[in-house]
């Protein structure tokens, strides 16, 4: 099965260059990226074409200028460009296991979404990490992890699940199937029949009301938490609002009491917008 894996990006091509290694040590190979670019200076478009080289990956670049934060509209324009039946859905911050788009392709099934999880590494661990602690692996040994500053934590336990323990912790953990935005699949033509990403919302909870949308279309939600594993790097988020948050959830609540399936704020806004795509 073909796949796209498609995650933003905003003037962070150190943290991109870390994801893009990821995907270059992936096990299963019939996949493309699409990079929804909010508005990143030409630093990124020369790293995205130095590791199309570097890699092999198919990677294809979609820009657009930068107007503030506008990750559902990027996302959007991203989601007009995918070729593929079926996406998967990270981050730019999230450098993945090597098994993380096999995991996703081996899970997917009819009138479902997929949603995982994350381990949040702080600043220290994510500067230490090379490209040689991604391509070989060590970045997502606990034991190399810990060493280098993640927090022993029970919530980060989660990296030690082999994969039989991973299926059974999957049907047994209490966490609801929310869809997680950077660590999610579903199928292409589901994202399309939502009509994508809701463009009223910024930062905070935007892939929470997308997938309450999923599920009022009747596509259900399921774990691939303790198997599809992620990383994610450490950053700031000057972007964040407590007031656009509580707009967001009060949109999220609105269309899950109301059933809606469909915004009226999605990919039909942006069909006829300016892009840039290369590659």
């Amino acid at each position: 099965m073909n796949v796209t894996v498609l995650f933003t990006t905003y003037n962070s091509p150190r943290w991109l260059e870390k994801v893009l290694w990821g995907f270059s040590a992936q096990t299963y190979r019939d996949f493309d990226i699409i990079i929804a670019d909010d508005g990143s200076t030409d630093e990124t478009r020369q790293l995205i074409d130095r590791m199309r080289s570097e890699t092999g990956i198919r990677i294809k670049h979609v820009w657009h200028e930068d107007h503030g934060f506008q990750k559902c509209e990027i996302l959007n324009k991203a989601i007009l460009q995918v070729e593929s039946d079926y996406i998967i859905f990270t981050d730019g911050d999230c450098i993945p296991r090597a098994d993380f788009v096999e995991e996703h392709v081996k899970c997917a099934k009819p009138d479902c979404f997929l949603t995982g999880s994350v381990v949040r590494l702080p600043m220290s661990t994510s500067e230490r990490i090379g490209k040689e602690d991604i391509t070989s692996g060590a970045c997502f040994n606990w034991d190399w992890l810990v060493e280098n500053g993640l927090p022993g934590t029970r919530k980060n336990i989660k990296l030690r699940a082999r994969k039989y323990a991973g299926n059974v912790l999957n049907h047994l953990t209490p966490a609801r199937t929310n869809f997680t935005g950077c660590n999610a699949s579903a199928w292409t033509k589901d994202v399309i029949a939502v009509n994508g990403f809701d463009q009223r919302m910024s930062h905070g909870g935007l892939d929470r009301e997308f997938g309450v949308r999923l599920k009022n279309l009747g596509i259900k939600g399921k774990h691939v938490r303790y198997n599809a594993q992620i990383i994610h790097l450490d950053h700031a988020r000057g972007y964040s609002d407590p007031e656009n948050i509580r707009k967001n959830k009060a949109l999220r609540i609105h269309n899950a009491k109301r059933k809606i399936k469909i915004t009226e704020y999605g990919l039909n806004l942006v069909k006829d917008q300016f892009v840039r795509v290369t590659g």
